[in-house]
């Protein structure tokens, strides 16, 4: 089989010089992150001509540039936030929201403070701004109220100017709170306080807008209590938050099995796949589980809207 001739360079290409040139001058600061259909139009406008639009193309083809010549800006990968709380007071999140007043420029801010493990909301506050000074406030009085002691608790934010602030940093570590915060960027890091916004908004009796902040205090009063105390939340085994808070989960979930073993031994033949469990509490919360866990370790970890999902997972030897 006859070997292929080397195919030639047409006569009226550019040389190996001239083709350096023009990559030289592709590369020079005013043009770095201009299309070769500008740097032409540009060096005509000089007075200058080095080749064809279709001809700068190929040279930067030929040297893997055409789909970016700039020396590109790389962003760090942060490590996701791996928290797990296996009772209550071990991890809170917290988030502020807005809602709206009686004029359309007129908006309330509403902080809230939840318990990932019973779901329980610890601390809630309505101002008309947020700043840092009323963020450190609202941590204060909540930690205060729930007798937090230093080293047993973390805090999970976002990066909002109030959760980043200096000022709650420098309470946190007073108070010997450990923060924690959301990957930038990232919008399911923070799932409890969001799916909770969520259920709060998506109340019938939610307004469209507040006539004043006391009607938005009254309301928020109403919510929460109702939230805590009356609410059988579907993350919690639909036990109610207060309950799993207050350490009578247990108690509860007695008598829910002593009714489902009575309505068992009264018709058996109703249950096909035998005496019902009914649900059951989970024992470990997490915001972004590790991948990988202990062998037969069951984790709850959370879907972006803060769904639960229980799996198990075996540890890589």
């Amino acid at each position: 089989m006859a070997k292929k001739k080397p195919k030639t360079r047409p006569h009226r290409a550019l040389n190996d010089t001239e083709r350096a040139a023009v990559l030289a001058v592709l590369h020079e600061d005013r043009f770095i992150d201009q299309a070769p259909s500008a740097v032409y139009a540009r060096l005509l406008d000089e007075l200058v001509y080095l080749c064809s639009i279709r001809t700068m193309y190929r040279i930067l083809r030929e040297n893997d540039e055409v789909r970016e010549r700039r020396n590109q800006l790389r962003h760090p990968v942060y490590a996701a936030p791996e928290l797990l709380a296996t009772g209550p007071n071990q991890v809170w999140s917290w988030d502020i929201t807005k809602i709206k007043g009686p004029q359309k420029w007129l908006s309330y801010h509403l902080y809230v403070m939840i318990d990932i493990y019973s779901r329980y909301v610890v601390g809630w506050m309505i101002a008309r701004s947020e700043s840092s000074e009323l963020a450190e406030d609202f941590i204060t009085e909540t930690c205060e109220r729930q007798k937090i002691m230093p080293d047993e608790l973390v805090i999970h934010s976002d990066n909002g100017p109030s959760m980043a602030s200096q000022v709650v940093a420098d309470l946190l570590l007073e108070l010997g709170v450990t923060k924690s915060h959301s990957r930038p960027h990232v919008s399911d890091d923070n799932p409890f306080s969001e799916s909770h916004f969520k259920t709060l908004k998506y109340q019938p009796t939610f307004p469209k807008r507040f006539r004043s902040m006391a009607d938005a205090r009254a309301f928020c009063q109403t919510f929460f209590n109702w939230y805590n105390n009356l609410h059988y939340h579907s993350g919690i085994a639909l036990m109610k938050p207060a309950s799993v808070h207050h350490g009578l989960a247990l108690e509860c979930n007695e008598k829910r099995l002593a009714v489902l073993t009575e309505a068992y031994e009264s018709h058996p033949e109703r249950f096909v796949k035998g005496c019902p469990k009914g649900l059951v509490l989970p024992t470990k919360v997490w915001i972004n589980p590790p991948k990988v866990l202990n062998e037969d370790s069951s984790v709850l970890a959370t879907t972006g809207n803060g769904t639960n999902i229980c799996r198990t997972v075996a540890t890589v030897r």
